[in-house]
């Protein structure tokens, strides 16, 4: 605790301070003294909640939703029964994440009343306005994610990223506060409502940080009471929800091979019909469904069982490994949360592929250009065949294309459209003289076998972890899970080493588990930190060890430069509550800011902050409030205490006046970088 050590500050000028011992004098040099201590923060977790209601928001790639519980009455979880303009045969309870903006740039509808509106605008009209569908994926894979960073509306226009997320959010915000107000009229919005948000647990600070700012743009809470948004991480929010569900709410893929190139409908339990009446009854609003009288699955489990949970979205695939604490019902992360880009959206873009190899990529290109409105009714009717694709599937399945694209193609390239089929390389695609592509069971299961596959060898790489032994379920959720294409390759894959579990409604998983997580947040008790995190110092210069370009002489002694002062390391176990302490001084007397930089790494062998695969992610903030005591050598004497805590599903940071214990404004920033 009593070691010093100087923090490199890249581009900063930093004075020494007077009435310090050792080299601390001369520019870019800040006095770290380092109190590393991992303490349980017991009274956080003990907490009780002040919130009367938790508004869970799941912000998908494809399709989102949100759902609500009073915390009077936290087993029965509130949902919509039916968006307006739902597609027929689908569940509709969720809407697709779709936002329509005027051609000025204004809100004008979201979900399926967004999509309706622009397809029904005329072509040439539909040029002008801006719509956005999928683009939850742009946050994942934009590496340098910033507060401006832009997305391209269907017409290749551009509006900043913050802005459409935060319509899609205040859209959600005034749908729920209403439906609440309806419900509870007195209830008080700014105070009484805890906001949740869930993203993909691979999602990096950055994104995790946007999708908080664009929550208080949206006007769901107020940057001065963050601890009012909970960003939750998926596949955990569907693991909080798996464990608690009664038997007879699970499908096992176990129990029945797949017939008639159909997922099984039989559950667990026969009495399906009984338990659908008991979980589901009206309360208070037609439009709502309550679910009620939710079990405990782990009451058949043993202490220390083992789970997976995929959550297989539209654009991301979430692994995470999870053991049950009983008799608490906790739980602990074994292995830091793992996935990639394996969504639905995957089979989406083969087929837009597919129509590339037949029409040409160019014209798929113009068309999608000049004809938006056109293109969005062609993935509309390629995601109603997507769904009702099966392993054992003889029959064709036909996707309609629409008027515009044969017509749009006769007059683009002088010919017809079954002609350019004719003429293709593409075997397993015929033309259907009632306007229809009729695509052979061999055709869809090619779209859908690199991202099935890519699912399949993740979670095979992750079963082969030392650290994932002994699972007993693995549990498919998200969207995508509902495809019985995905459902026969993972119980095919991996029925003989652990039972394929699916919920019923499995599309709603990470919704419901989203608002328990929101009632009680410890309910995660250790996660895993997916990277190695920490800052850049100084350390005594070691002969042999250290090279000699790090090598710094200050007032006759030798420094190494740019060691990397670790915080956390990547993969290892932190229980909620858990913080690690440093204390900064101030470089100058009067000094009312403090900006330290952060690296990262995924490595836990870093040596360096110039080693390779170091980045600079992020900046921590502390703003210090002027002394009015005297000036003297021992007033001069700063200590700021930071504590910044990793077991949450975001990183925090807060600060303390050592000598006042008064408390610094302080703050982690990942998008200014």
């Amino acid at each position: 605790a009593g070691i010093r050590k100087e923090l490199f500050l890249h581009g900063t000028i930093w004075q020494s301070p007077p009435g310090f011992d050792g080299p601390c004098a001369g520019p870019l040099w800040l006095l770290l003294t380092i109190l590393v201590v991992f303490q349980r923060n017991e009274a956080r977790a003990q907490r009780p909640t002040s919130f009367s209601v938790v508004v869970a928001i799941d912000f998908g790639t494809t399709s989102s939703g949100y759902a609500f519980s009073f915390s009077n009455d936290p087993e029965a979880i509130h949902m919509m029964r039916k968006w307006e303009g739902g597609d027929p045969g689908v569940a509709n309870q969720k809407t697709p994440t779709s936002l329509l903006l005027t051609p000025e740039g204004a809100f004008h509808s979201f979900g399926y009343t967004a999509r309706d509106y622009y397809h029904d605008l005329d072509p040439e009209e539909a040029r002008d306005w801006l719509y956005f569908e999928k683009f939850k994926m742009k946050i994942h894979s934009t590496s340098d994610l910033t507060m401006k960073t832009e997305l391209e509306a269907v017409n290749g226009k551009k509006v900043q990223a913050l802005e459409v997320f935060a319509h899609a959010l205040r859209f959600f915000k005034q749908h729920a506060v209403q439906e609440l107000k309806d419900q509870c009229p007195s209830l008080q919005e700014k105070e009484a409502i805890r906001w949740v948000i869930t993203v993909p647990a691979i999602w990096k600070q950055p994104a995790k940080q946007f999708m908080r700012e664009a929550a208080y743009k949206a006007g769901l809470v107020s940057p001065a009471n963050p601890e009012q948004l909970l960003i939750a991480l998926e596949p955990e929010a569907a693991s909080i929800y798996c464990r608690k569900l009664r038997l007879n709410q699970l499908i096992d893929l176990s129990c029945k091979p797949l017939a008639n190139g159909l997922a099984p409908e039989l559950s667990i339990d026969s009495s399906f019909r009984q338990a659908r009446e008991q979980l589901r009854r009206s309360r208070h609003s037609r439009t709502f469904l309550v679910e009620s009288g939710v079990g405990e699955l782990w009451s058949e489990m043993q202490a220390g069982d083992r789970y997976i949970v995929a959550d297989c979205g539209g654009g991301t695939v979430d692994l995470t490994v999870h053991q049950i604490e009983q008799p608490q019902g906790t739980l602990k992360e074994l292995y830091k949360a793992s996935g990639g880009p394996y969504g639905a959206v995957g089979v989406d873009l083969a087929f837009e592929m597919l129509l590339g190899q037949i029409f040409g990529e160019d014209f798929i290109a113009t068309f999608k250009a000049k004809r938006p409105a056109a293109w969005v009714d062609l993935t509309i009717a390629f995601e109603a065949r997507k769904r009702a694709a099966a392993p054992f599937r003889s029959n064709p399945l036909n996707v309609s294309l629409p008027f515009s694209f044969i017509d749009f193609y006769r007059r683009h390239r002088g010919q017809n459209v079954e002609t350019a089929l004719k003429r293709s390389s593409v075997n397993f695609v015929k033309w259907s003289s009632q306007g229809m592509l009729r695509m052979s069971s061999e055709a869809m299961n090619d779209l859908f076998q690199p991202t099935v596959s890519q699912i399949i060898r993740h979670i095979d790489d992750l079963l082969k972890k030392p650290d994932v032994k002994g699972i007993k379920f693995l549990f498919l959720v998200g969207g995508f899970a509902e495809s019985a294409m995905l459902q026969h390759a993972v119980q095919s894959a991996f029925g003989s080493l652990c039972r394929v579990i699916i919920p019923q409604d499995v599309g709603l998983t990470i919704l419901k588990g989203a608002v328990l997580f929101g009632l009680d947040p410890t309910i995660v008790r250790v996660r895993r930190s997916p990277l190695t995190y920490g800052v850049g110092v100084l350390n005594k210069f070691v002969e042999g060890k250290h090279p000699k370009e790090k090598l710094l002489v200050k007032e006759g002694k030798n420094w190494c430069t740019d060691i990397f002062e670790k915080f956390v390391s990547v993969d290892q176990s932190v229980a909620l509550g858990e913080v690690v302490q440093r204390s900064y001084c101030p470089a100058r007397v009067g000094q009312r800011k403090i900006i330290i930089n952060i690296y990262c790494c995924a490595t836990d062998d870093v040596v360096y902050i110039t080693d390779p695969g170091v980045r600079k992610c992020g900046t921590i903030s502390l703003e210090l409030d002027e002394l009015d005591e005297p000036s003297g050598p021992k007033s001069r004497r700063r200590e700021i205490r930071a504590s910044m805590q990793f077991g949450d599903t975001e990183l925090k940071v807060a600060a303390m006046d050592v000598r006042t214990s008064k408390t610094v404004r302080a703050a982690i920033d990942f998008l200014s970088n």
